[in-house]
């Protein structure tokens, strides 16, 4: 099976450059309900992946108000974890044993390009469906 059946691609993504401001990010992360978003340059390239929590520390630690927080870039924000992207060939195996972990894995292909992401929710739906899975 390919992984690129699962992924759901740029532009029904919702990702943040590393160029924004915190509360641009902060308002994605808000208006979308997300708690985790992918971070790319505006080359395209995966960066990491920018939480809430990130953020409220960026903003606890140094004291941040709103104003700063209008001009602070998020590449400025120090991620405590960043989700580790596949590549868009590798082992549907992989991308499963990824997602155990994950709420979400970032899919790049072989130039690190991001492509997209694979949702465990979709991959849960995929094998419920198929009758993989029975309740």
């Amino acid at each position: 099976m390919d992984i690129l059946f699962f992924t759901i691609k740029i532009p029904k993504v919702i990702y943040a450059y590393d160029d924004m401001t915190v509360k641009e990010v902060y308002n994605l992360l808000e208006d979308n309900h997300f708690t985790a978003i992918p971070v790319l340059n505006r080359e395209g390239y995966y960066v990491g992946t920018i939480t809430e929590g990130d953020i409220l520390r960026f903003i606890m630690n140094k004291d941040i108000s709103k104003s700063v927080a209008e001009k602070a870039k998020i590449a400025d924000v120090e991620r405590l974890r960043d989700l580790e992207p596949i590549n868009q060939d590798a082992k549907i195996q992989d991308l499963i044993l990824k997602a155990t972990n994950q709420n979400f894995v970032p899919i790049v292909d072989e130039d690190n390009i991001f492509i997209g992401i694979v949702t465990r929710k979709e991959i849960i739906n995929y094998f419920f469906e198929h009758n993989f899975i029975v309740l």
